[in-house]
Parts: structure tokens; sequence; C-alpha cells
């Protein structure tokens, strides 16, 4: 599961990274279906980030890798 969730991310990484963010893959917790990531850059301060992690991250997260749960930005 933690390959196809990098997979994942690295697919979103360039859009962040356009905007002068970028996101880390913390951890992942294969028994619980739990993603963990961290925002960076931009990302930290930007008020829409929250819309982001929801809207793109953790549905595109969901719809491509089903056994994911839930995803947490620490």
């Amino acid at each position: 599961m933690r390959e196809k969730v990098r997979k994942i991310i690295e697919k979103i990484r360039p859009g962040l990274q356009a905007d002068g963010g970028d996101i880390e893959l913390v951890d992942v917790d294969e028994a619980q279906g739990l993603v963990k990531l961290k925002l960076k850059g931009a990302c930290v301060s930007c008020p829409m980030s929250q819309m982001t992690s929801y809207f793109v991250v953790e549905r595109l997260l969901k719809k491509e890798a089903p056994e994911v749960k839930a995803v947490e930005m620490v």
C-alpha cells in the first residue's frame, strides 16, 4: 500500500510545487488504512490548504487506492 500511495502522491506533487508548496508522505498504517501526510512550503500557510487536502489529495488517494480509509495531515 505504501508504494501505491507514494506513486499517487508523485502525481499530485507537481501541481503543489508549481505554487511553491509540496507534500510529504509521513506514514502509512496499512491495518487501519490511514495515510499521514505533511504539507510543506507555501501550502502550510495557504488558506486553501484544507480544501486541497480534501478535494484533491484525499479524494484521489481513496479513488485510486480503495484500501485508504482516512488521510490525516500532520
